[in-house]
C-alpha cells in the first residue's frame, strides 16, 4: 500500500522560512507529478506548486518568488521550501503524488497534511 508522509510544518513568524518534506513509501514503480496543496480554515483546498517527473514546475501566483518545489526521485520525496512567509500562508499543507504501483497504473495519493501557522 502506497503512503505519503509529510513533515516539517510548525509555527513561524512572518518573514520566516520552513521546509516541508513528503516521502512516498510502498510498492512504487514510478511517480509522475508530485505537488503541494493547502487548505485554510473555511476555504477550499488550493494548488500551491507541482513538479513533473522531469523537473518542470508550476506555482500559484500567490507563492511565486517565495516558495520552491523540488524532488528527489531516488528517495520518492518532494520538498517545499517556503521563504518570506506571510500570515495568509497559514493552512494545512497536503502533498500529492501520481503513483504507478504493482496493482494499478497511476493513482493519485494524498498525505495526511501538516499544519503551517504564520503568526507573531
Amino acid at each position: 500500500q502506497v503512503q505519503l508522509v509529510e513533515s516539517g510544518g510548525g509555527l513561524v513568524q512572518p518573514g520566516g522560512s520552513l521546509r516541508l518534506s513528503c516521502a512516498a513509501s510502498g510498492i512504487i514503480l514510478n511517480i509522475n507529478t508530485m505537488g503541494w496543496y493547502r487548505q485554510a480554515p473555511g476555504k477550499q483546498r488550493e494548488l500551491v506548486a507541482i513538479i513533473s517527473s522531469g523537473g518542470s514546475t508550476n506555482y500559484a501566483d500567490s507563492v511565486k518568488g517565495r516558495f520552491t518545489i523540488s524532488r528527489d526521485n531516488a528517495k520518492n520525496t518532494v520538498y517545499l521550501q517556503m521563504n518570506s512567509l506571510e500570515p495568509e500562508d497559514t493552512a494545512v499543507y497536503y502533498c500529492n503524488a501520481d503513483v504507478h504501483s504493482d496493482s494499478y497504473y497511476y493513482r493519485s495519493h494524498w498525505g495526511q497534511g501538516t499544519q503551517v501557522t504564520v503568526s507573531s
